[in-house]
């Protein structure tokens, strides 16, 4: 070999900083899954067959109704909210297209608060129905009972039917006036063009929004507990906090993440399955029908339904409540909990979009196929549970943690005590974890606009790669990642079952004391940082809406 080869040889071989560091980032972000499945495998005490023979099958019942009634209801709400919004026009829809997007902003056990308060027995709605009947007792009249699987599922499915929404609209806004007119002119009418040409056409973008609401309810802790649902995640609680098995719970977790991944690979096998193109050159988009009169009100009606369930209900509650209980303002821990939130919220957010700039740049240096793979893997956190996550960080940093402490106290003589778990450490780290998958899919698409001949002109003028970075890539990207800052920060706001497993003792956050205080039947306390919530949840939905436009 020549010395020249060999000089290229090895250059191919050398590994650079931003390639090794882009490895590192997607380790980090894969660990905790990883450590979920060692820990369920070799756990400390294996309790498998209590679990099967006891409360694995009504956790895992009760979770597979719930997302499939989730999945339906979000499905058909959303979906058919789309298609009357992108279709027709009539009173109030340019208003309707971009409230149908609020109930993001509110975090579904918010809902659940709302709701629970609004219809329990000492609530104004059966308060006012004795009044009116002249009931005495719960006994002279029949009431839906709230706290149930069914109220679960509704509640759920007006906080995500806006997945499901938004993937639809834009699939019904884009398909070809030409297959419409086809349709129409062998007689099909509306009900009929709906079912034969615009739902087959849009279904794997609504089978996405499904699954994406469906895995959302997986991971919801906050409704299910209120509702006293026993779902898989509620298992995860009751096993590690109350029975003091963190194996049984890193079983019960496998369990979940397993769920997901069906969830992931049934949406995958959908969109590959169901793949349409556009083969007119001549492409047309489909001009909205007026709906005169009566069915235009009906339509307003249809879509301010999903609306008024997931925004206005629990938006009215929760202010009606905090404007009542307007002292709980002035309370010192709230504001201990709005700092905490917005400092660990804020450096997570931070750290998210770092790693995820540093991950896509070093893999697109690296430009070998190999590295590539490790954008998709880096997903898996968005799609995992929060409590999955909490089971795979707490466990392995505690175990670190303790060898730690007990080197640095043989070493020296002085206790330092449990510096990862007993600190906000365990908390941005999982927040990174879930959430990265925002950050890297940001980051991937800005970068991807970027022409690869502005880098190669900075290197020839003698920019180093992080130089070409800042000065070249950063100015062009920065929109993009400020967009993915709010959104990181916003659900990192809104995160509850990670923030409840992995936050150190007496450290509260809006979305702990919303459900701590809503666990004493104390929404007067609750509503104030509930408020807090979304608020920051509108700036996401705002940004949302304007990006969608």
């Amino acid at each position: 070999m020549s010395l020249a080869e060999h000089s290229q040889a090895g250059r191919r071989m050398r590994l650079s900083p931003w390639s090794v560091g882009a490895a590192l980032i997607a380790a980090l972000v894969v660990a905790p899954i990883l450590s979920v499945i060692w820990i369920a495998m070799f756990p400390a005490q294996n309790i498998w067959p209590h679990l099967i023979s006891t409360t694995l099958p009504r956790y895992l019942s009760n979770t597979l109704i719930l997302m499939t009634g989730v999945g339906l209801l979000a499905g058909a709400s959303g979906a058919g909210a789309a298609w009357l919004v992108a279709r027709y026009d009539f009173p109030g829809r340019r208003w309707l297209e971009w409230l149908l997007l609020l109930p993001l902003a509110i975090p579904a056990y918010v809902g659940a608060y709302a709701l629970v308060d609004l219809l329990e027995y000492a609530g104004p709605v059966q308060g006012a129905l004795r009044q009116m009947f002249g009931w005495q007792t719960a006994r002279d009249y029949w009431f839906p009972e709230i706290r149930s699987m069914g109220a679960a599922i509704v509640v759920l499915s007006a906080a995500l039917y806006p997945y499901v929404y938004l993937l639809a609209r834009n699939a019904f806004r884009e398909q070809s006036a030409t297959s419409d007119e086809v349709a129409q002119s062998l007689g099909a009418g509306p009900l009929g063009r709906f079912w034969r040409v615009g739902l087959p056409l849009a279904r794997p973008a609504i089978a996405a929004g499904m699954a994406v609401a469906m895995m959302e309810a997986v991971n919801d802790f906050g409704t299910v507990d209120y509702f006293a649902v026993q779902t898989l995640t509620t298992g995860i609680f009751s096993v590690w906090l109350q029975s003091n098995n963190a194996g049984g719970a890193a079983q019960i977790a496998s369990c979940v993440l397993a769920l997901v991944i069906v969830l992931v690979l049934l949406e995958r096998g959908s969109r590959r399955r169901m793949r349409f193109f556009n083969l007119s050159s001549r492409h047309r988009p489909v001009n909205r029908t007026r709906l005169p009169g009566g069915a235009g009100w009906l339509a307003l009606v249809l879509c301010a339904i999903p609306f008024a369930m997931g925004f206005v209900l629990p938006a009215g509650v929760i202010l009606r409540h905090a404007l009542r209980n307007a002292e709980v303002w002035a309370d010192p821990d709230l504001w201990q909990a709005a700092l905490h939130t917005l400092s660990v919220g804020g450096i997570a957010a931070v750290l998210t979009v770092l790693g995820g700039v540093f991950l896509v740049y070093g893999v697109r240096l690296s430009g070998r196929s190999l590295p590539r793979l490790l954008l998709p893997v880096t997903t898996i956190g968005y799609a995992a549970p929060g409590a999955v996550l909490g089971v795979g960080i707490l466990i392995p940093l505690a175990a670190l943690d303790h060898v730690l402490a007990d080197g640095v106290e043989a070493a020296t003589g002085i206790d330092i005590g449990l510096v990862m778990t007993g600190s906000a450490f365990a908390l941005v780290l999982a927040y990174c974890v879930r959430f990265f998958a925002i950050a890297q899919g940001a980051a991937d698409a800005a970068m991807g606009r970027v022409s690869p001949n502005l880098a190669l002109a900075a290197r020839s003028l003698g920019r180093s790669r992080g130089q070409t970075l800042a000065e070249i890539h950063y100015p062009l990207i920065r929109a993009s990642l400020a967009s993915a800052l709010l959104l990181v920060f916003v659900d990192c706001v809104k995160e509850l079952p990670a923030t409840l497993l992995l936050r150190p003792f007496n450290y509260d956050t809006l979305a702990t004391r919303v459900h701590d205080q809503a666990a004493l039947e104390n929404l007067g306390e609750a509503a104030p940082a509930a408020m807090l919530v979304i608020a920051t949840g509108l700036l996401a939905v705002g940004l949302l809406a304007r990006a969608n436009r």
